[in-house]
């Protein structure tokens, strides 16, 4: 979509840093995450020369992780694309982890980071201070090359708007992904020639792509003589289009929906044709899968479709080419944006097939069958300590109708009432912790009237670095409530081990190496060093009246909360 902001463009910008401020703003960036470093001189003193409203807004962010994961947070709530800015080699060594996420679930963030001085001296920007040579380097941007879409220096003044320009360009156009920009001190300090252009540097993202029609004929053919076909879908869009687009369209042609190892949520959890989150059921006797944008459908060694299954792949990029290695059956593969290939098909298909009453009825019966299931086992969970089976539930009973949750190995989607799609994020399969809590920042930022928790299991917490996170809360004014999930371990490498030496000496031993967090901080006091309510739940009877004084202090005070909820060891999750 074009976020272009020509408002921006009526300034006329005398130094490259200026150029570069008014270059975000016409590209539609509201707010730039920035920690800031010695080269930022000519951007504080360009954010200080121009007017508020022509540049975005800066927010100090006291750790770089927090802001690329507050600039993806917003992104899943909005749609819109953010700016990070960090400071040189260092700076951009700690982000790195958050743009791996930002890569692997399809994020547009722009990532800026100063270079240092290539000057000694003479030029404006030059070098000042030792630490200008210990910080320099033969290629900063090789820190993350291998996961941007887009990376350049910038070498002239006048050329900063036109670069954010293309860059936004490249980060927003399918597959979207971080781009990145280094900056030396000398191009931003310099001041714009007088030819220096002074028309708009946005550029819009390129159209969505639509399906081939031989593509969408063949599918169409496959769908009429399947007898069991299924959707994999892990995640939707930020408009929640795809969720909307998906739930009609199994409705109409009787087609199960499954979202394995989703990062966004796409469908309501009681749509009678949504199957749930695990695939290895669904994968059994389906004789057709269509797998929208889902860059891990199942795992190979524990469950795949069958010899005789079509399946077909569906996205901006069905092959995943920034993936190394995948090696899943493809019988098709369709280049499309999914909500424009869903409608193309629903053409193709014409009206429902005489059997799709029948196949809704049965899958609708399985769905409230596996719902009732879920839902017993909660309560058998409700004792102490408890499951996080019955924390999910509580925490889907606190959430309104326009909460949302984000998670770090914090909670089981499947044992929540979700209400529709974009309401549950997990973090991306690059597996970089710490992220829940930071993004569930952005997203509050982006609609301070919203309810935003974070769930998050007791390492993840601590991954989040929760003294910066906890003072950007209160800086900023962000009442996230934060759930830390605990079981004093890292149960996640516990489980790792059992699946991979079931019979092993580190199953048997009392204490399994490197996997316990004992003895624990006291996280309530972390939370509490920022004004946070913060209080310890250890008795699942306690936990809904728990949630209740959280929601109260952040409706009533807007005040940020934790709760440090103690739960179950589990070898299941």
């Amino acid at each position: 979509m074009d976020t272009s902001d020509p408002q921006a463009t009526s300034v006329t910008p005398k130094t490259g840093a200026e150029a570069l401020l008014l270059g975000l703003k016409a590209s539609g960036i509201d707010y730039i995450f920035a920690n800031a470093g010695t080269d930022f001189p000519p951007i504080i003193e360009a954010m200080a020369t121009l007017p508020k409203d022509a540049v975005p807004v800066p927010i100090t962010i006291p750790h770089e992780t927090a802001g690329v994961a507050m600039a993806h947070g917003h992104y899943l709530v909005t749609g819109r694309a953010q700016a990070v800015m960090v400071h040189v080699n260092v700076g951009l060594a700690n982000a790195v982890m958050g743009v791996i996420n930002a890569a692997s679930d399809d994020i547009p963030v722009l990532v800026v980071s100063g270079r240092t001085p290539i000057t000694e001296v003479g030029r404006p920007g030059h070098r000042i201070t030792p630490i200008h040579y210990g910080q320099e380097v033969f290629d900063q941007t090789s820190l993350l090359r291998d996961v941007v879409k887009y990376s350049y220096e910038l070498r002239y003044p006048e050329q900063a708007g036109e670069v954010v320009g293309r860059a936004m360009a490249l980060a927003t156009s399918a597959p979207k992904g971080p781009v990145y920009l280094s900056l030396p001190r000398e191009p931003l300090a310099e001041e714009c020639p007088d030819w220096t252009p002074t028309a708009s540097t946005a550029r819009p993202a390129a159209t969505p792509a639509a399906p081939a029609p031989d593509a969408i004929a063949r599918l169409a053919d496959w769908m009429r003589s399947a007898r069991r076909p299924v959707i994999l879908c892990q995640r939707g869009d930020p408009a929640g289009l795809l969720g909307t687009a998906l739930g009609a369209f199994a409705l109409r042609h009787g087609v199960a929906v499954v979202s394995p190892f989703m990062t966004r949520n796409v469908m309501a959890s009681d749509h009678p044709n949504f199957a749930g989150y695990a695939p290895d059921a669904e994968l059994h006797g389906a004789d057709l899968l269509i797998v929208l944008d889902s860059a891990v459908p199942w795992i190979a060694a524990s469950a795949a479709p069958g010899q005789e299954t079509r399946v077909a792949h569906i996205g901006p990029d069905p092959h995943f080419a920034r993936m190394p290695m995948r090696g899943y059956q493809t019988d098709l593969a369709v280049q499309s944006d999914p909500v424009l290939a869903l409608a193309a098909l629903d053409v193709a298909l014409g009206q429902p097939a005489p059997e799709t009453g029948s196949r809704n009825a049965d899958l609708a019966k399985t769905s409230a069958a596996r719902r009732a299931r879920l839902t017993d086992i909660a309560g058998q969970k409700a004792t102490d300590p408890m499951g996080a089976e019955w924390l999910s539930r509580c925490v889907s009973r606190a959430m309104d109708e326009r909460a949302v949750v984000f998670s770090d190995l914090g909670i089981l989607p499947g044992f929540m009432d979700i209400a529709g799609p974009n309401r549950l994020f997990v973090s991306p399969h690059s597996g970089g912790l710490g992220w829940a809590m930071n993004a569930a920042l952005g997203a509050q930022l982006a609609d301070r009237d919203r309810l935003v928790i974070a769930c998050v299991g007791d390492g993840s917490y601590m991954f989040a670095n929760p003294v910066a996170a906890h003072q950007i809360a209160e800086a900023q004014g962000l009442p996230i409530l934060t759930i830390v999930k605990n079981n004093a371990s890292w149960n996640a490498v516990r489980r790792s081990v059992l699946a991979s030496y079931p019979d092993g000496v580190a199953a048997r031993a009392n204490e399994m190496p490197l996997t316990s967090l004992m003895p624990l901080p006291d996280f309530t006091l972390i939370a509490a060093a920022s004004r946070a309510f913060a209080e310890k739940v250890d008795h699942a009877e306690d936990l809904l009246a728990a949630l209740d004084r959280a929601l109260a202090t952040i409706r009533n005070d807007r005040r940020q909360a934790l709760l440090d909820v103690r739960v179950a060891v589990s070898d299941a999750h």
